[in-house]
């Protein structure tokens, strides 16, 4: 008894091994054997070179070490810092864009609004603009209020 279950499965070990084919005789009759005629036309269901149930499939992946999903983690983590960094820097970059229009808005407005426009030279005494300069310093604001306001 013992060795007839142990006989039937070695054979079935070896059958699993082994190529199964579908195919229909002349009469019509679907058959399923290892080896078929060479006149019928022959389904092959399961080929002997086809990897059993124990091989790994190529396209599934074992799972990760703790060393790699510690890795992979660490690396998001820096991604996520530099994106952090970046976004940081835009808002920033923004802030100071919107600081200098409005600051450049202020001084067209003054420019426009007033009749007497004083400057100070570098020894810190007092000139007042001509119509000419005046409106160099307009057009020269209107070009700081179009590169900072847009």
């Amino acid at each position: 008894m013992k060795y007839s279950l142990a006989i039937s499965l070695l054979l079935t070990a070896i059958n699993a091994q082994s190529a199964l084919n579908k195919w229909v005789d002349a009469e019509g009759k679907v058959h399923y054997s290892d080896s078929a005629p060479s006149d019928a036309k022959v389904k092959t269901l399961r080929s002997a070179s086809a990897p059993d149930a124990m091989t790994p499939v190529s396209g599934v992946t074992a799972p990760k070490s703790l060393a790699e999903r510690e890795a992979e983690w660490k690396k998001s983590q820096q991604s996520k810092d530099e994106d952090a960094k970046k976004a940081d820097l835009v808002k920033e970059a923004a802030l100071i864009k919107q600081k200098n229009c409005v600051s450049a808005r202020s001084n067209l407005a003054g420019y426009e609004n007033s009749r007497a426009i004083v400057q100070y030279d570098s020894k810190g005494e007092r000139a007042y603009l001509d119509d000419a300069a005046r409106s160099q310093a307009i057009e020269n604001a209107r070009k700081e209020v179009s590169k900072y306001c847009n």
